[in-house]
């Protein structure tokens, strides 16, 4: 098993950073890939960015390229998303995940093994 603690979210106004952790434990070295999802109210889990463990792959949803950079430190089984120039529209639940499978382009939700509970960005105008 994998667990993952999600810090760093909170309220920000727009134009704002914001810097998430995601600290993993357990079986890491399982680990093929991980990523930050987010889910909006009324809106379904979608994919914000993801990071091959051990090669330099790394994935941006669209909505997010140039704002946000995703980043990993194995030494402290650490990933890490930067995240500026935050729009009202970023507003969600952000999700620390990871994966056992061989990394490939736009992993999606189900792609996953394993969850963090969640950390809440609020971007106000």
């Amino acid at each position: 098993q994998v667990q993952l603690v999600e810090s760093g979210g909170g309220s920000v106004q727009a134009g704002g950073s914001l810097r998430l952790s995601c600290a993993a434990s357990g079986r890491t070295y399982n680990i093929a890939a991980m990523g930050w999802f987010r889910q909006a109210p009324g809106k379904e889990r979608d994919v914000v960015a993801t990071i091959s463990w051990r090669t330099s792959n790394i994935y941006y949803a669209d909505s997010v390229k140039g704002r946000f950079t995703i980043s990993r430190d194995n030494a402290k089984n650490t990933v890490y998303l930067q995240m500026n120039s935050l729009k009202p529209e970023d507003t969600a639940v952000y999700y620390c995940a990871a994966s056992t499978s061989a990394w490939r382009t736009g992993l999606q939700t189900y792609d996953m093994d394993y969850w963090g509970k969640g950390t809440l960005v609020t971007v106000s105008t």
